[in-house]
């Protein structure tokens, strides 16, 4: 398979044995993943079950006559069971494509599936470079349509620009922001460091009425009660020292629009009791005068810290804390939503490769793996950077996939690449006499670990049929 090839998942559909192994050993030497089945109601339980990119379908299977398809009965001698397979596709695998294999005196009924959303057809006897490159084509076209749309939806979902959002947990927090967005609540966002909890800030501002204003943001770690005061609340000429002349807070700068305070647990103590009046009532006194101001602020605020442990250890006002906490937003860490690591991960890979001016590169499914394994404690944050060195990296290069080579070697410690990797082979030791069975267990246990539990993604990574990881499942007692 040329690397401008995708790897894909595909169904053989073909009441002949040898004649299925021999199109599964031609479509598996450029790397496809097959799965054969020889009658209409084993199909019907793939389609159901499984998730391909391109169907292949004998268009007359003798042996499938009166079968129940799951769209409604049908009787016959078989001639149509092709037609059956396409219109079954269409209905469960809808984002897949299906190839027609007919002998000569059936031409006319395969032009008729074009008609039913056949991809093309392939007359009997095939040859087997012309089916390979038909196959190809049908798996590149579901590709481009697969990246463009999830990229569609991902960069730009439902106008959440720049949020990755595939995951459920992801996309109950966009529904959440849509929901408090249009109010003027406050709303805090929670979450370890890294998670795009100014990302989400950003987004609650743009589906607001205010969005027409500024959406000001203003991070309070590791900052003195003096510099926050001043930041926030501005001050007079000649309040302190080298206070030459006039300068607004943030408050008063982001008036009318949204003001987003991060890491607001770290505020000292001091400082947000004369924070909480602000929110009270809207006014601000710059530091050296007695003139208050009205402001107008939509407020949002963000922590990585446990509020309520703050509370019960004295060092953040419980009143506070149920001022800002009029919605609560709590972004999960990037490891309890591996699903969305491939997504941001293509994601980052166009937005470096576009900034070198660079053609995007795929990523290889071991450099994949490798990433969703890894526990990301920086969160996005931290996979992003990780992404823009390997871009950088194979740019230097002159490569156009994005390896296992390319992850820096801090990313993967010594401990989780022996998990990944089963452990012997990793130190050192011989795997002679381990039984095929206990490394297959093995391997389908650890990739299942990895991928969550993720069946689909799991039987992608191990380069089997959705179903077939089904079957091993049950065979070797794994949950």
């Amino acid at each position: 398979m040329t690397e401008q090839t995708p790897r894909a998942q595909i169904l053989i559909v073909e009441d002949e044995h040898e004649h299925a192994e021999v199109m599964a050993d031609a479509l598996r030497k450029p790397g496809h993943v097959c799965t054969i089945v020889n009658s209409v109601p084993e199909a019907m339980e793939e389609l159901r079950a499984g998730s391909f990119d391109v169907i292949v379908t004998d268009l007359r299977m003798p042996n499938s006559a009166g079968v129940q398809t799951g769209v409604g009965a049908v009787s016959g001698d078989g001639g149509d069971a092709g037609m059956r397979v396409l219109d079954a596709a269409r209905n469960m695998q809808p984002d897949a494509e299906t190839i027609m294999v007919t002998a000569h005196g059936d031409v006319p009924t395969a032009r008729e599936a074009f008609k039913h959303g056949a991809f093309d057809f392939i007359e009997k006897p095939l040859d087997l470079s012309l089916f390979r490159s038909l196959v190809n084509r049908a798996a590149e076209a579901v590709l481009l349509r697969h990246h463009g749309g999830e990229l569609s939806e991902l960069v730009q979902h439902d106008g959440f620009e720049g949020i990755v959002a595939g995951s459920e947990p992801m996309r109950r927090i966009l529904a959440t922001v849509k929901t408090v967005a249009p109010s003027n609540l406050a709303v805090l966002i929670t979450g370890e460091s890294g998670t795009g909890k100014e990302l989400i800030a950003s987004a609650i501002h743009k589906h607001s009425v205010r969005s027409g204003k500024r959406f000001v943001a203003f991070n309070c770690a590791g900052q003195s009660e003096s510099l926050i005061e001043d930041a926030l609340f501005g001050h007079v000429r000649g309040a302190f020292t080298g206070a030459e002349r006039e300068r607004e807070g943030v408050f008063e700068y982001a008036s009318g629009g949204t003001l987003f305070l991060d890491e607001i647990g770290d505020m000292p103590l001091s400082m947000q009791a004369k924070l909480l009046r602000v929110l009270e009532t809207g006014d601000v006194v710059r530091l050296g005068s007695n003139e208050s101001r009205k402001t107008d602020v939509r407020f949002v605020s963000a922590t990585n810290k446990d509020l309520q442990k703050s509370i019960a250890a004295g060092e953040f006002r419980e009143d506070l804390f149920f001022r800002i906490k009029g919605a609560l937003i709590h972004l999960p860490p990037l490891r309890d939503r591996r699903e969305d690591i491939p997504r941001i991960v293509r994601h980052a890979a166009a937005k470096f490769s576009e900034q070198l001016q660079r053609p995007v590169p795929d990523v290889t499914d071991a450099a994949m793996l490798r990433l969703t394994a890894f526990s990301w404690p920086g969160n996005v944050r931290q996979l992003l950077n990780v992404v823009q060195n390997m871009v950088v990296t194979a740019a230097g290069e002159g490569a156009t996939m994005l390896d296992v080579r390319h992850i820096p070697d801090d990313i993967v410690s010594t401990d989780e690449d022996e998990e990944v990797n089963g452990g012997a082979m990793v130190s050192g030791g011989s795997l002679a006499g381990t039984s095929l069975e206990s490394l297959e267990k093995r391997a389908i246990r650890e990739t299942l670990r990895l991928t969550g539990g993720n069946r689909e993604q799991a039987a992608k990574l191990l380069g089997i049929g959705e179903r077939t990881l089904y079957r091993k499942l049950k065979e070797y007692g794994l949950r």
